[in-house]
Order: structure tokens, then C-alpha cells, then sequence
């Protein structure tokens, strides 16, 4: 069981993304904004982020930088979850540190796939 913390300014996805993690096994901290987001990080320093990118105040791809950029959370495994579907959107996203990318709505099988992946390597 892994703790996953997930950064998303939708209540509606925070609780939807929660339910989707937790039937993987896996123990969630939600946070609602990327400020927010860094903190939790940095507390409660988890096995994996799911950062999403559109978020008042410091988007995804910001704190992803700032978490790649502290030795306390540069190891942090990063996966985007967002409505943001374009390829130049997921380059981008790959090239801020992230190691996966997803898109909403979420397909299931796919994002428990992509954390088991990225909690293996």
C-alpha cells in the first residue's frame, strides 16, 4: 500500500480520483491547490502525487517543477491527471518532471496501470 496524495482544486474529481485510488489499496491525503499541494508534499512525503495541471494560484506544472527542484521532494514520483488533452499538453507535462500523463475523465483501469507502473520503477 502506497500513500498517494492528490492535488486538485475539484471536489468533484478530488472525491472521484479518492475512490479510484483507494480501490487500488492504496492510502490517499487530498489537497485542493497547488500552494496547498507543496506543503502536503513536503509534511507528509508521499510515494506518489497525482498534480492536476489547471489550478488557481500555482498550476500543475509549476509545483511540479518546485517539487522536482527541492532535494526534500525531487524524488516524488509525479502523474498528471487533467482535462488538459492535447500532445503539446502531455510533452510539456512529461518535460516538467512528470512520468505519466493522464487525461479526464479518467479512465479506471488505466490510471491504476499507470501508478502500479510508476510505483514499480
Amino acid at each position: 500500500m502506497a500513500k498517494i496524495l492528490i492535488i486538485d482544486d475539484s471536489l468533484a474529481d478530488l472525491y472521484k480520483l479518492k475512490k479510484i485510488v483507494e480501490t487500488g489499496g492504496h492510502e490517499v491525503v487530498t489537497a485542493e491547490d497547488g500552494e496547498h499541494g507543496l506543503r502536503s508534499a513536503k509534511l507528509i512525503n508521499p510515494d506518489l502525487i497525482l498534480m492536476d495541471v489547471i489550478m488557481p494560484g500555482i498550476s500543475g506544472y509549476e509545483a511540479t517543477r518546485t517539487l522536482k527542484k527541492d532535494i526534500g521532494t525531487s524524488e516524488i514520483p509525479v502523474i498528471f491527471v487533467t482535462s488538459k488533452s492535447l500532445e503539446t499538453d502531455k510533452i510539456w507535462g512529461l518535460r516538467q518532471g512528470a512520468e505519466a500523463y493522464i487525461t479526464k475523465p479518467v479512465n479506471e483501469h488505466k490510471l491504476l496501470t499507470a501508478i502500479e507502473q510508476t510505483l514499480a520503477t
